[in-house]
């Protein structure tokens, strides 16, 4: 026996050619993002095949939350060790204002006090 519901791939295939007008309407600035949707879905095509939903529309929206969540995961990742770098670079600026501020302040005092070698 055969199945009795189109496969997810083509599913999404024929979604696509469905929601084919409204891309067009689209700007061209969204037309890769519209496209980028379908391939998320497509992405979590052999998990949604599993489910033989007999609407597949509701498997095309929840791979679509899938990947951005996966790809909200990674960036989230990106931002915490972005802000830790940002926090290890901060405390070696504050070390290096420090000693600036240590010399600066020897600077001074030599200049104020004249040569330590005697000579005035």
């Amino acid at each position: 026996m055969g199945r009795t519901n189109p496969t997810y791939r083509d599913a999404v295939s024929s979604l696509e050619s469905e929601w084919g007008p409204m891309r067009r309407a689209l700007r061209r600035e969204y037309q890769a993002d519209f496209d980028r949707l379908f391939e998320r879905a497509r992405g979590f095509a052999d998990a949604a095949g599993h489910a033989n939903a007999t609407d597949p529309e509701r498997a095309l929206v929840l791979s679509v939350l899938l990947a951005h969540e996966v790809e909200l995961r990674q960036v989230r990742g990106r931002l915490e060790e972005a802000e830790t770098e940002l926090e290890d670079a901060e405390g070696r600026l504050e070390k290096i204002e420090a000693r600036l501020a240590e010399t600066d302040s020897r600077l001074e005092e030599s200049a104020t006090t004249g040569p330590e070698d005697g000579r005035s």
